[in-house]
């Protein structure tokens, strides 16, 4: 027997919050990413983790937010701890590959499509782990087109994140990015959900007991929650993450500038290690 499905049991609530959570991981992992291509080489490696561990604690946090809207009518539904977080360590491990392509090699072509499929399958691959951690008496079935078409989202959707991350910008630069990489997400995420359907074992007559998953997932994202605020709270106090490339070029061109620049027309600025020009009836100066 089908079970009914229903994945907004708490209405607008979970989508807007599971893509708000998108958004966040985005924005923080987007600004990470960027602010390692304007750093020393001996800290890259650092802001590219933080950058990855940010997106794979978005997601998964996106994604098991979601998951508390949804519910099968004729049967409670559980959840494996080994798998949920496995899955979390499956987004971040991936993600991070992809983004330490770009964030070493460029965003060159190559190197978005070699990064932007790794980073797509890994978000997929957390997708269906977690939701292989589903525990309840009937078992998951997919519609093979459907989920195609949400694995082709979410690499699309990781390519275009890591373009992104790749252009040196401003703050309102990532911030629009980081939109657009949330949406990407959900919809990924309530594309594979449309792909599934339950079919039931056992008696229908049989009580429905045990926790809602509400419940369930609550406890299990308070530390990829502390974590987000966390490393927003380090992009928010580091001054350099609100600038462009321009600005923090013309910022390195004034800190090694001793004297300032003359422009055109400014007779009466002298360039550096340069005598003046003598005022017409004065007499040169002989020494300085």
């Amino acid at each position: 027997m089908q079970g009914t499905v229903d994945g907004f049991s708490y209405g607008a609530v979970t989508p807007v919050v599971a893509y708000l959570m998108a958004c966040l991981g985005g924005a923080l992992g987007l600004r990470c990413t960027t602010r390692s291509l304007l750093v020393a080489h001996s800290w890259r490696p650092g802001w590219l983790a933080l950058g990855s561990a940010a997106i794979g604690s978005g997601i998964w946090t996106m994604h098991f937010v979601a998951m508390m809207g949804f519910t099968v009518k004729e049967a409670p539904i559980h959840y494996d701890k080994a798998l949920t977080f496995a899955s979390l360590a499956v987004a971040i491990l991936m993600v991070g590959i992809g983004i330490f392509i770009v964030g070493y090699r460029g965003a060159t072509g190559t190197a978005l499509f070699t990064g932007g499929t790794i980073t797509g399958l890994g978000v997929a691959s957390m997708h269906y782990l977690g939701m292989a951690g589903m525990r309840l008496r009937g078992t998951l079935e997919y519609n093979t087109l459907t989920v195609s078409a949400s694995v082709v989202i979410a690499v699309v959707a990781a390519t275009a994140a890591l373009w992104a991350a790749g252009q040196v910008r401003g703050f309102l630069w990532s911030l629009g990015a980081s939109l657009v990489m949330g949406l990407a997400v959900s919809g990924m995420h309530y594309t594979g959900m449309a792909a599934l359907s339950v079919h039931l074992h056992g008696s229908t007559a049989a009580p429905v007991t045990g926790d809602s998953p509400a419940e369930l997932l609550a406890p299990m994202m308070i530390g990829p929650l502390a974590f987000l605020l966390l490393a927003g709270v380090i992009v928010m106090f580091d001054p350099l993450m609100v600038m462009g490339k321009e600005d923090l070029k013309n910022a390195a061109q004034a800190a090694r500038a001793p004297y300032p620049v003359p422009r055109s027309g400014d007779r009466h600025v002298p360039r550096a290690g340069r005598r003046p020009p003598p005022r017409p009836g004065s007499k040169a100066p002989q020494s300085w």
